[in-house]
């Protein structure tokens, strides 16, 4: 397919060439004046011919869309909601269920197939939808690998395949989708180290790789992502410390590396990130203490964790300034000396877990 596209293409342009040299030709032979009328005629000549070279491309990009779905839906083994029954060529592919096409070369730009109980793999022909900005197959129960393929896809901003039963390591090729602004691929079975290159997607604002099997360190390139605003790697089994660098992450408000097997102290330059909303820590084996103004310094704090570490310490009174905190927990450490009483004034607090620690009374 893609030589023969190749070949159309050098013979368009020799046709156009041609064109306009008979045209040439034609005019010094006869030895005509260019009339209004003739130039009118010619120009209504060219734009015929241009429009229906145009509308050829489009098809044939089209057609590469309408091919690459039904390669797509033949990898797919269950479909008890009967989805893809309106994938056949009754219709333009752009209206089969799930399908969105943008509306100027009416191209595939979405394909969103949300908890459909579909079973199946990914097929790599997913590649060939170049112009897909959108690709949303959450919930379903995909099996096997991301094929590399979808790393043609520099169009797309969101990819969301959370919820399924992929496995193997991150590929390489995503790292191309360079317009990727969400990137989802939580509760999984996904192994591996996490990709350093990943920092390469600058413009990626969303990285939700929590509930797999990771290994080896949180990437210190991380502290590269420029938007990033949620990091949720928690539930795998990363070891070594967190980076001081991901304290560069000026926009994040949402932080979550709970539930691994991190060690270490938290850097400082974490706390000042006066925009995290979620903070949390929990179940690994931390240590260190808070510090002392750390309500003033994370005022938009809502749900914070910290439970089942080696923190120690005492709770910082400053807490109460972060007012809307709706949860805290600081179970299972080592904090000493007093719970803080203002703690009591914090109106939306839902939460407050402070058991087995060496507290003194409330």
């Amino acid at each position: 397919m893609e030589l023969t596209v190749k070949h159309k293409k050098r013979r368009c342009a020799q046709l156009r060439n041609n064109f306009v040299g008979d045209e040439m030709k034609f005019l010094q032979m006869a030895q005509i004046s260019t009339t209004s009328s003739r130039v009118n005629s010619q120009e209504e000549s060219w734009k015929l011919w241009t429009e229906s070279d145009t509308f050829h491309y489009r098809n044939l990009g089209n057609e590469t869309d309408r091919l690459a779905l039904l390669e797509f839906k033949s990898k797919i083994g269950s479909d008890p909601h009967d989805v893809f029954s309106s994938w056949n060529d009754s219709v333009n592919f752009c209206q089969w269920r799930g399908i969105s096409c943008g509306r100027k070369h009416h191209r595939a730009t979405s394909l969103d197939l949300y908890r459909l109980s579909l079973s199946g793999t990914i097929s790599p022909s997913i590649g060939n939808l170049t112009f897909l900005r959108f690709l949303n197959l959450r919930k379903n129960r995909f099996l096997g690998e991301i094929p590399q393929e979808v790393g043609r896809l520099s169009r797309l901003r969101h990819l969301n395949l959370m919820d399924n039963r992929l496995e193997g390591e991150i590929p390489l090729n995503i790292t191309y989708c360079s317009e990727l602004r969400i990137l989802i691929l939580a509760r999984n079975s996904f192994m591996g180290k996490i990709l350093d290159e990943l920092s390469s997607l600058k413009k990626l604002v969303m990285l939700r790789l929590y509930r797999n099997n990771f290994t080896g360190q949180i990437p210190h390139s991380f502290g590269n992502f420029s938007y990033l605003k949620h990091l949720s790697i928690g539930e795998n089994n990363l070891a070594g410390n967190i980076p001081d660098k991901l304290g560069q992450l000026i926009s994040l408000n949402f932080f979550s590396v709970e539930v691994n097997n991190l060690t270490g102290t938290i850097p400082t330059t974490l706390y000042n990130i006066s925009s995290i909303i979620t903070f949390s820590v929990s179940a690994n084996q931390l240590n260190g203490s808070l510090p002392w103004n750390i309500g003033l310094t994370l005022p938009n704090l809502q749900y914070f964790t910290f439970g089942s570490n080696q923190f120690h310490g005492t709770i910082p009174v400053s807490l109460h300034n972060a007012s809307q905190l709706e949860t805290i927990d600081f179970s299972t450490n080592m904090f000493t000396g007093q719970v803080p009483n203002n703690l009591g004034r914090l109106k939306d607090l839902q939460e407050l877990t402070l058991e087995i620690n060496f507290l003194g009374t409330i």
